[in-house]
């Protein structure tokens, strides 16, 4: 093994300059077979970060000299034999509003005074507890409710891919962290589709998990964390270190424990359901749907029963639940000081402005809203084993650009295929499924039963290998 603990960043070997791009059980492999170690790692990917972040804007906090202290602890766990798991010294990224003992949590806003978390949330204690290294926190829009990387703190976050693309959000750095190669393992939130639309836009492959199976610090409706990475194998090894009961999330479920592999599973048994019209919002642009058509296929081709789903949610439903949104951030609003209303990013105080002439019988049937769109998902996926379709009905659009339909006074057009999984709690997972014609990635949402989640991974596996060269993102072309 190679000891380079106490070389900087820009002294890494020549043979660093790849390991950015290793997953998270090439390291693991490696760092068991002494044939690389954690702190080699470490500077690759500093280094990764160094070249690409003054265009990405991806981080919101991240400090090379404490980088490199962790993988120096996991390299010297590794070298007395007490490696804290199979993953101690990989890197791993987390959302800036998922909390850090004693790191700032704004939640994109350029608010003075952002609250100091005293401990950390359930997620960052398991990554720690498996030894991961933490390269920092990624950015997000402006109180997470905008699918875009634009803050009135952080500026515009870009995609890896053309930094005149969004992320996607709003996990919307973790979604460029992961594209760039900045470390295998991002962890992000969802609570309409904010794991994989960046997932859909930067060509990953993201897990918006079952209601309850990752513990939260702040639970709320439709609210979930996971992962975002490169490949379907990432995002198992993250699942299997994060989906674990803690006490301190209220909304836990007990599930039976899961089987957590990337082995493909044999599609010939799959009942398939293909959507194509999500029922509201946008229509799905042609290039689009024919990418996710030409998915369904390779199912039925391997022996899956495929069959048309029609819509199962409404436009009422959806303008009900956004509705009820700017409500709730509209309260939020009303909170603060007059001065500092006007440091919000003033498409989020016009989005959310219309909550304040909503009636409080019209809040209580907005939340009435919000329920039937719980239970639409339960009875239309019921009879089968996944449901293909869209991310979203339309690919990347203008990183400056808040949404991808940009007026504050519609009701959020592009969360049709991804929102109601949020409110019903199905595990939904998203892998690139192809390119429109000027080379922005297309992604295929696959969601199963709840609690199924280590299955629908499996499945998400067989269609990453059996997807065509077309349809497999080239990370090379980011280099």
């Amino acid at each position: 093994m190679t000891e380079t603990a106490n070389e900087s960043p820009q002294q890494a070997t020549p043979r660093s300059r790849d390991l950015h791009d290793f997953s998270a059980d090439e390291l693991s492999s490696a760092y068991a077979a002494g044939t690389l170690n954690p702190v080699e790692a470490a500077e690759a990917v500093i280094e990764r970060i160094q070249e690409r972040e003054p265009e990405l804007n991806a981080f919101y906090r991240w400090d090379p000299q404490d980088i490199l202290q962790q993988a120096r602890d996991s390299a010297d766990r590794w070298r007395t034999g007490s490696p804290r798991s199979a993953y101690d010294g990989v890197p791993c990224s987390i959302k800036e509003n998922i909390s850090r003992a004693g790191i700032p949590k704004p939640s994109g806003t350029a608010l003075p005074d952002p609250p100091v978390p005293s401990g950390n949330a359930p997620v960052t204690d398991r990554l720690l507890e498996a030894g991961a290294v933490i390269l920092g926190s990624t950015t997000m829009p402006d109180w997470g409710m905008l699918s875009s990387g634009v803050s009135s703190l952080h500026g515009v976050s870009r995609s890896a891919w053309n930094p005149a693309w969004t992320t996607g959000g709003s996990s919307a750095g973790a979604g460029s962290a992961a594209a760039a190669g900045y470390g295998p393992l991002h962890v992000g939130t969802d609570i309409g589709g904010s794991i994989r639309l960046p997932g859909t836009w930067q060509g990953l492959a993201t897990l918006k998990p079952s209601a309850g199976l990752v513990p939260l610090d702040a639970p709320y409706t439709g609210r979930a964390a996971g992962p975002l990475a490169r490949t379907v194998g990432d995002t198992v090894v993250l699942m299997e270190l994060v989906a674990r009961p803690d006490p301190r999330d209220y909304t836990s479920r007990p599930f039976p424990p899961q089987q957590w592999s990337a082995e493909p599973a044999d599609p010939a048994p799959l009942r398939v359901a293909l959507q194509l019209d999500a029922g509201c919002g946008e229509a799905a642009d042609p290039e689009v749907l024919a990418a996710v058509q030409a998915a369904a296929a390779l199912f039925e081709e391997a022996g899956a029963v495929v069959e048309l789903l029609p819509p199962f949610i409404d436009e009422e439903m959806l303008h009900g639940l956004d509705e009820f949104w700017r409500t709730r951030s509209y309260a939020d609003l009303e909170e603060l000081k007059p001065e500092h209303r006007e440091l919000v990013l003033d498409y989020i105080v016009r989005w959310c402005s219309r909550g304040a002439g909503v009636s409080s019988s019209q809040t209580i049937r907005n939340f009435h809203c919000i329920g039937r769109m719980q239970q639409a998902p339960a009875r239309a996926v019921a009879p089968y084993d996944v449901v293909l379709s869209p991310v979203a009905p339309m690919a990347a659009f203008p990183a400056e650009q808040p949404m991808p339909v940009p007026d504050p006074e519609r009701t959020m057009a592009h969360i049709g295929f991804t929102v109601p999984y949020n409110m019903s709690g199905h595990p939904a997972a998203t892998v690139n499924c192809g390119f429109t014609s000027d080379g922005r990635p297309i992604g295929l949402q696959l969601a199963g039963a709840v609690g199924n989640d280590a299955e629908l991974l499996r499945v998400a596996a067989w269609y990453e290998a059996a997807r065509p060269e077309s349809s497999t993102p080239d990370w090379t072309a980011l280099a």
